[in-house]
């Protein structure tokens, strides 16, 4: 080999093994309210300068839990912000190997709404009536379940007299607006366009439900493997989550603007101002998992047939090391 193509071979060596440190983190997020943290990172490239130029970011955006958890386990994604019921399926589903939850995101931002002319005034009013939820076994369908049964009423599928409707947030608000529906346990910003929009009004804030009116509507979820093999690029996405909570909540009428702003670029409609001001109102942006309302719900997706026979073992669910490193770092107090 002459000396010209030996160099050649070395410098394409050196150029290679530059290119290789290049890492690209892949991000799954829903263009929607209760993920505040995503779409104000996206909207501002906070998380760009907070990895630093050699890491590029793929965003993702979906529309429900189970799709961002099938392409985790596909491995198309390395994080994810993404509800409770997802988490613990995906995590179940994968006895415990896919995914950790590393940090919260935002708490509330879920009410019961119901139509003006429906008749219902008090839980009993439920019996007969027909009440909807996002989807099967989801967030807010656990919590409506929970909630009759509480009230001592079952749906149908159990042997009760309440219509539970899984079906699409838009597509309730056309069966609102029909009079075929008479409620619905809904997400922001749907629970105030139903109220908005739909001829109805608030009937429960969820926040009601729970001690100091805080529970877990969003978590940020890591694989495994990319939690094994990037600890340093998660703790500087950690780093990042937790200045854009603080940032949000010291600032909350610049990131209402900024959210609707990435809302209005990924789905081409922004929130009228009425209802983003209502919708973000009971919405808390933290980084704070609440770990406790997560076992609730997961204690209450059994209950409800949607774990399997026996209530899942859920110690290993959460990895809040960096996190607690990244907060010990800002003279912050460590979430136990």
């Amino acid at each position: 080999m002459t000396k010209m193509r030996k160099g050649m071979v070395l410098l394409g060596l050196v150029v290679g093994c530059v290119f290789g440190q290049a890492q690209t983190v892949r991000v799954g997020a829903f263009p929607n309210i209760t993920h505040p943290q995503a779409m104000v990172g996206k909207a501002s490239g906070f998380f760009e300068k907070a990895l630093g130029p050699g890491v590029k970011i793929e965003w993702t955006s979906f529309n429900a839990g189970p799709s961002a958890i099938e392409a985790l386990f596909a491995g198309a994604i390395d994080m994810a912000y993404i509800g409770p019921n997802p988490t613990i399926t995906g995590y179940v589903r994968s006895n415990g190997e896919a995914l950790r939850v590393v940090a919260g995101a935002a708490s509330g931002g879920v009410a019961l709404v119901v139509r003006n002319d429906s008749g219902i005034q008090k839980p009993e009013d439920f019996h007969g009536k027909r009440v909807a939820s996002p989807q099967l076994g989801n967030t807010q369908d656990v919590a409506l379940r929970a909630w009759l049964k509480a009230h001592g009423m079952k749906s149908t599928d159990k042997g009760g007299d309440v219509q539970v409707i899984p079906m699409a947030n838009p597509d309730q608000l056309t069966l609102f607006l029909k009079k075929q529906l008479d409620a619905a346990w809904a997400p922001e910003p749907w629970a105030t366009r139903l109220i908005r929009e739909g001829n109805a009004h608030l009937f429960l804030d969820e926040r009601q439900l729970w001690p100091q009116g805080q529970f877990v509507i969003t978590n940020l979820i890591v694989s495994r493997k990319f939690l094994g093999e990037h600890p340093d690029l998660v703790k500087k996405w950690l780093a990042a989550n937790v200045d854009i909570t603080d940032w949000i909540n010291s600032h909350p009428a610049e990131a209402k603007a900024m959210l609707n702003q990435q809302i209005q670029k990924e789905t081409g409609k922004a929130l009228s101002p009425a209802v983003l001001d209502e919708a973000f109102g009971r919405v808390q942006a933290t980084y704070d998992p609440l770990r406790n309302t997560l076992l609730t719900s997961a204690h209450s997706a059994f209950e409800a047939g949607f774990l399997g026979k026996q209530m899942p073992d859920l110690n290993g669910i959460y990895d809040l090391t960096l996190l607690n490193q990244v907060l010990a770092d800002k003279g912050k107090k460590a979430i136990q």
